[in-house]
């Protein structure tokens, strides 16, 4: 391929609205055009890479013994309300607009995901155990209504997803969920190795895709809007939403003040009340009011931390809890927001460890305009259940007692166990060995390629532009002729480009008759591996001169052997991504 008859149009400019060194690279590398916010042309190049990626993602979905399918991107709204998800998804679920209800741009969405789709596919035609296992998967695009999307293909309205969804008449042995969902862990491992990624998988929440179990693959990165959270030992990572936090001790000397009510007129924020009564956050028991299944819900957790909801609905067995309004607030502690309290409270408690282990702390009076000091727990509440219900922080520790470091991080990957969440409400069944019907056990796998290729640059580049793997550069190698008005070097070089595409390798041959400099520029910029420069200066000494992008030195190579050491460093380079971590 000759660059003057392919589509690469480069620009030294960086893109305002570009905030991110991905977003940057790309428009700047001629990849992606942007039509509107949060939708993406991806022109020549960035869509030589996102194919690459596709590939890749295909063959280890079909080596994992999944099977591909084509699913539409409009979906019947009544699917969606079926499984409960047009409230959970909210805004995110895009809707056709329409007139009427009877009028089918009125009840049609765009798919986020597929889980309705795949459900209705799997109990029209599977009835018996015998058809089970089966994983299905497409690589399809998916449309979600960001409200603010940004940071390039990181965060998009529209964007290219596989997705894969297994069923199973059981949960554990031979065919069940926990072996297909192994294969798929392993199969997104051996995905994310190829495509060159520093990825960490990591335990992680459902979310409104629901079920009991998830792991993400994150990519370490200051351009990720996520957090990671791993221990300083590497044996326990998980995301911010999940991470759990082992048992935080509190001294206690035995003495105990005096329950004593003080009035604290419109202050009842834990900044505002820690300053007016002179004490640290940390010394005040912040009591949350939520609904759960239709009854209150209070939860305890030490004036400095962050309820997790997540962590809380687990350890209360419900599968959603929602902040209380005002109304319910004052019905359950007699008082406004903001003075909420757990001593006298006839509602159910469930306590976050670190609040069991306080003494003498401040805490609301469930009296508006009062907080009461000298709060024990034991003492002046009962902690009926406990457990860990509060967001990570610096200075953690995890559950074997290794501190715990935070990590900024791109999500490019989700696996789930749903179980029988889409199969209940769509009933999806299955007959037994003995007739019995059963719900379908599902599992469903995730993947952005649009967040591979991006999560790749900001993984690898530097001043100068893009550092590709070699398993997804848009070209292997990129051959420099500078002097493309000498014979001699567009001779030299046409044969170099015709003999390693013989080869088997991907190479384009810039014939530009412009400055060395800039050619240069542009193929760093644009991040070939592997870089041949065809000049009349090296021909005149019998050599040309072959680089690899990625940190190597130019190395002078005889003509005659140019093409052998050439084969050779694409061949390295190609083995560094076909290892499987």
């Amino acid at each position: 391929m000759r660059w003057t008859e392919f589509f690469i149009p480069t620009t030294k400019e960086t893109p305002a609205d570009a905030a991110v060194p991905s977003h940057q690279l790309m428009v700047r590398a001629g990849m992606i055009r942007q039509v509107v916010a949060g939708a993406y042309s991806y022109l020549p190049l960035g869509y030589r890479t996102l194919r690459k990626i596709e590939a890749i993602v295909r063959e280890e979905m079909n080596r994992a013994g999944a099977i591909e399918l084509h699913m539409p991107a409009m979906h019947p709204i009544e699917w969606w309300e079926q499984t409960g998800r047009v409230e959970a998804m909210g805004e995110v679920l895009i809707r056709l607009g329409g007139g009427g209800r009877d009028d089918w741009r009125g009840r049609t969405v765009l798919g986020p995901t597929h889980e309705e789709v795949v459900t209705e596919i799997a109990r029209t035609f599977i009835n018996s155990y015998k058809q089970l296992p089966i994983n299905l998967y497409q690589i399809q695009t998916k449309f979600r209504g960001e409200a603010r999307p940004k940071s390039g293909v990181l965060r998009t309205r529209e964007f290219l997803m596989k997705d894969a969804y297994s069923f199973h008449a059981c949960k554990e042995g031979p065919g069940g969920l926990d072996e297909t969902y192994q294969k798929m862990y392993d199969a997104y491992c051996a995905i994310f190795g190829r495509c060159g990624l520093p990825y960490v998988p990591v335990e992680a929440e459902s979310g409104p895709i629901g079920g009991d179990a998830s792991h993400e693959f994150m990519v370490p990165t200051e351009a990720g809007e996520d957090y990671l959270v791993q221990s300083e030992d590497g044996k326990y990572a998980a995301n911010v939403e999940r991470a759990a936090v082992h048992p935080l001790d509190d001294a206690q000397d035995g003495r105990m003040q005096p329950l004593q009510e003080v009035h604290t007129p419109a202050v009842s924020t834990i900044a505002d009340v820690s300053k007016f009564l002179g004490c640290a956050a940390r010394q005040m028991i912040k009591t949350i009011i939520y609904e759960a299944d239709g009854a209150p819900l209070v939860a305890l957790v030490r004036g400095d931390h962050e309820v997790n909801e997540g962590k809380l609905a687990r350890v209360a067995g419900v599968s959603k809890v929602v902040a209380a309004t005002p109304e319910v607030i004052r019905k359950v502690t007699g008082a406004d927001v903001g003075f909420a309290g757990p001593v006298g409270l006839t509602a159910r408690i469930i306590a976050d460890q670190a609040v069991t282990v306080m003494h003498d702390a401040v805490t609301g009076a469930n009296r508006t305009d009062f907080h009461v000091t000298g709060v024990n727990p034991g003492r002046d509440f009962v902690i009926a259940e406990r457990g860990d219900i509060r967001r990570a922080v610096e200075g953690d520790r995890s559950p074997h007692g290794s501190p715990l470091h935070f990590r900024k991080c791109i999500e490019v990957g989700h696996v789930f166990k749903l179980g029988t969440k889409y199969s209940k409400a769509m009933e999806a069944t299955f007959l037994d060995q003995n007739g019995k019907s059963h719900p379908m056990i599902m599992g469903c796998y995730g993947i952005g390629l649009n967040r591979i290729m991006a999560a790749a640059i900001e993984a690898s580049h530097d001043e100068k532009g893009i550092c590709w793997p070699m398993s997804i550069a848009p070209f292997e190698v990129v051959i420099c002729a500078l002097d493309v008005r000498e014979a001699s070097v567009t001779n030299t070089a046409q044969r170099l480009h015709d003999e390693l595409c013989a080869a088997g390798v991907e190479v384009i041959l810039d014939d530009r008759d412009a400055r060395p400099g800039f050619k240069f520029a542009d193929a760093e910029l644009v991040g070939f591996p592997v870089r041949i420069t065809v000049g009349k200066k090296g021909l005149a000494e019998g050599s040309v001169e072959i680089v690899e992008r990625c940190g190597g030195e130019v190395r002078k190579v005889p003509v005659e052997r140019a093409l052998s050491e050439v084969r050779e460093q694409v061949a390295c380079l190609r083995a560094r991504c076909a290892v499987k971590t």
